[in-house]
């Protein structure tokens, strides 16, 4: 059993990889995207400050991602890994169902590029439609969240996924 960890800017290609991961090997996705909108969606009549809406949509992801984990499923949450605790509530959820821990950061520096697919794409209500500040974008960028002492993948997503789909692939079945 699994459970992979995407990290990566918005617009960065996760949840096309995390699509193609789920096709190809049979996971289940936990998507921040749509428990954070769905949660914002609910409520719109009110105001609900966006970092409490983040945290409770990672509470409701992470509760996901321990139920269907619980089932025996391989999972993959896709979500922009920027916290310390995520890696950690991550990394305790594998080892509380012995699945294998995977963390796969999609990265794409090209400023123009990433604000192109965000413009293009079909945006929920949570998601970003454009990186006023290439400074911002760039401190963002770095500010991933890694595990330590662990084998992590970094993809290339400015290139076709065809490019790196089977580095991923092999990256996921290896045991370290």
């Amino acid at each position: 059993m699994y459970f992979i960890q995407m990290s990566g800017f918005p617009g960065s290609g996760k949840s096309t990889l995390a699509r193609e991961i789920a096709t190809k090997m049979g996971f289940i996705i936990i998507d921040h995207d749509i428990v954070k909108s769905a949660l914002l969606n609910s409520i719109e009549d009110s105001s609900l400050d966006g970092r409490l809406a983040g945290k409770i949509s990672y509470n409701i992801d992470f509760s996901l991602v321990d139920f269907h984990l619980s089932q025996g499923h391989n999972v993959i949450l896709d979500s922009p890994c920027l916290y310390e605790e995520m890696v950690e509530k991550g990394i305790q959820l594998a080892q509380k169902y012995a699945a294998s821990y995977k963390y796969i950061e999609c990265y794409l520096a090209d400023f123009l590029e990433i604000n192109q697919r965000l413009q293009s794409r079909e945006r929920m209500v949570s998601q970003i439609s454009k990186i006023h500040s290439e400074e911002n974008f760039h401190a963002t960028l770095h500010a991933a969240k890694k595990p330590h002492n662990m084998q992590c993948l970094v993809v290339d997503t400015g290139q076709p996924l065809e490019q790196y789909i089977e580095d991923v692939f092999q990256y996921i079945h290896c045991e370290k």
